[in-house]
């Protein structure tokens, strides 16, 4: 059955429509009879989006009302194979069916529509043709929900607001649920990745292909009648004088808009979110080094950033068989260069590279750990990223960036083109969500752009909020990208009744993906668990070729597998307050058995047992989790 919607946006009866290789998906695109160009989305004959406007509008013209088609082009298959340096899947095999539809307003002005339909999901995105100036000024795109769907979103915190005016940094709480249409309790709108159920289908809506020319986008809190619209970045998140939003002397062309659609399986393992990034640049592949880190910050906060701490977390990080150390804020004026380049000579030694903290920071906020203001040129970037050559770090932690306007996206690209060039790894907090760059620069091991384990060391609010939130993040945040959530602690947080399980802290490892997974325990935190849990973690791969999504439920629960080389690990923890039952179908293990780590009597307990394929029941405490290791 062909979708009208006609309460909506009213589809003409002929309407263009492109389908997925596999023929589920379908993508219907048209000009309706108001003049407006259009689009609905089908699965397995069940709508998913209901008739959704499409166009945008620059100052130089409006290219969303007005307008007739003028061609449609020919269906064409599109394959990328890729690989993935730290991600979901080392081998990534895309294949899409793509088609562009122009069409032009009365002025004769054109709009180039590029629609691709895969077997997970599909994207489009705008190109405007033509030399001479072109400024953005907004956006007509919407995904229209029926009113009985439901969202799974994260608020957009005010520009400008938060700790030293740090905000928007992606670190707000999910609302789990909602019905469709609920506004966004923050006037800034929902960020992306935002998660929807349409009767039998999942969507994880996001965006890609950001190349430093484009400012970044989100949702409109009013989503009255379930519909979402594409919002702009507040006039305040740009680089200190540089623009708010795209513009361009020549062809203009957007990101792309990007739909995951499917059974909840299909969602949790796409990889749309770097299928649709530009390939990836080039990377000294012998610094390319996904791994583990020890990092004192965590728990030890600004006090711990002092020569004799690092120190002990390299052999720290040396006796764990992970292969870097992070020194955070500060270390410039509590350690020094000289013992810096001491401590990075020191970490060499024993198999375990340095990473040093930056500032971002120019004037769009108040925050004063240093070292403050020193990337803010190419001039700067050039001399820091050959003084830290230098010393042997082996990359940068930056921080505290100002927002999604284009020119601070411009920032961020810049740093990353540059960190590449000089062979240094890169991660960013207080940062944007990062929409597929761990594809294009390989080199970007991970993004914070979370709420992450430091908030639950600052109040008793959010650590008794941790459990729902961290289950909700593999269906969001980290689909598609790296997250530095700074995982597990096993012993106290200072000042904090830590609520979860040690197996609930222990399934993170394998659960959350980051190129660099920074771990939060300390020495002596680790000293107080089995020797096999210990074993575990030294053997962790560092970084996953397969990913199976095994049960799950956005905010309560989540079961997965991942695979490196022969080896999969499968992992799980469950997030609600009550005992939950698993009946796993490992059927594709085969006849094996593995060895199975999880919660024992008490909260600060391990247990350790086996876990027999192909088919597998167990119980998950409350808050509590497991791993599983199939050799």
């Amino acid at each position: 059955m062909r979708l009208t919607a006609s309460f909506l946006l009213a589809l003409p009866a002929l309407a263009h429509a492109l389908s997925s290789p596999d023929g589920q998906l379908q993508v219907d695109v048209s000009v309706n009879d108001r003049q407006q160009l259009v689009y609905s989305v089908q699965r397995a004959g069940q709508p998913v989006l209901l008739a959704s406007r499409l166009g945008l509008v620059l100052e130089q013209g409006d290219l969303a009302n007005g307008l007739k088609l003028v061609s449609t082009s020919p269906v064409k298959a599109h394959r990328e194979q890729y690989t993935l340096a730290a991600g979901k899947k080392s081998r990534v095999d895309y294949r899409a069916n793509e088609q562009t539809f122009a069409v032009a307003n009365a002025a004769g002005q054109r709009l180039l529509l590029t629609v691709r339909a895969s077997d997970d999901g599909m994207a489009f995105r705008y190109a405007v043709p033509g030399a001479g100036r072109k400024q953005f000024k907004d956006e007509l795109t919407s995904f229209a929900f029926a009113p009985e769907a439901r969202a799974w979103l994260q608020p957009m915190a005010l520009a400008k607001s938060g700790y030293k005016r740090v905000n928007p940094s992606y670190e707000e709480h999910y609302q789990m649920g909602v019905a469709v249409g609920t506004p966004s309790p923050i006037p800034a709108g929902w960020i992306f990745p935002a998660l929807f159920r349409s009767g039998d289908n999942w969507v994880a809506l996001t965006e890609a292909g950001m190349d430093g020319r484009f400012h970044a986008s989100r949702l409109h809190a009013d989503s009255t009648g379930g519909v979402y619209r594409i919002g702009l970045p507040d006039p305040s998140e740009v680089f200190t004088g540089g623009h708010l939003l795209a513009q361009a002397d020549g062809p203009l062309t957007t990101p792309w808009r990007v739909l995951a659609i499917g059974p909840l399986k299909t969602v949790m393992e796409s990889t749309l979110g770097t299928d649709l990034a530009a390939p990836a640049v080039r990377f000294d592949k012998a610094r390319l080094k996904p791994g583990h880190a020890s990092w004192s910050w965590a728990l030890l906060k600004d006090e711990a950033t002092v020569f004799d701490v690092q120190k002990r977390f390299i052999d720290y990080a040396a006796d764990m068989g992970w292969n870097y150390t992070l020194v955070d804020a500060e270390w410039d004026r509590q350690i020094g260069d000289a013992k810096m380049k001491a401590l990075a000579d020191y970490g060499k030694a024993k198999g375990v590279g340095l990473l040093a903290w930056y500032n971002s920071a120019g004037d769009w906020n108040d925050t004063p750990q240093t070292p403050r203001g020193a990337l803010l040129t190419r001039a700067d970037r050039q001399r820091e990223f050959a003084r830290m050559k230098a010393m042997g770090v082996a990359g940068l932690k930056v921080d505290f960036f100002g927002g999604d306007g284009a020119s601070m996206l411009a920032y961020y690209v810049d740093l990353l083109k540059e960190s590449a060039a000089a062979g240094l790894l890169m991660n960013f907090h207080g940062a944007t969500l990062p929409r597929g760059w761990s594809r294009t620069y390989p080199h970007l091991m991970t993004v914070e752009a979370v709420r992450g384990l430091e908030f639950t060391t600052f109040t008793q609010e959010d650590q008794d909020a941790v459990a729902p939130h961290a289950a909700m993040l593999p269906f969001t945040r980290n689909l598609f990208d790296p997250m530095d959530f700074t995982p597990m602690v096993f012993g106290d947080i200072p000042n904090i009744k830590r609520t979860t399980r040690n197996g609930f802290e222990l399934a993170q490892s394998v659960l959350f993906l980051s190129g660099i997974q920074h771990y939060a325990e300390t020495p002596e935190g680790m000293a107080t668990v089995p020797a096999y849990v210990k074993g575990l973690l030294r053997e962790l791969p560092r970084h996953w070729d397969e990913v199976r999504f095994l049960d799950g439920e956005p905010g309560k629960y989540v079961v997965l597998a991942r695979r490196a080389g022969k080896q999969w690990f499968i992992a799980g923890l469950n997030a609600s307050d009550t005992p939950r039952d698993l009946q796993l179908d490992l059927a594709w293990l085969g006849a094996r058995e593995g060895q199975l780590i999880t919660d024992g009597a008490g909260a600060r307990e391990f247990a350790e047992s086996r876990l027999a394929a192909p088919a597998a029941k167990l119980t998950l405490a409350p808050k509590g989790g497991f791993v599983a290791r199939f050799r």
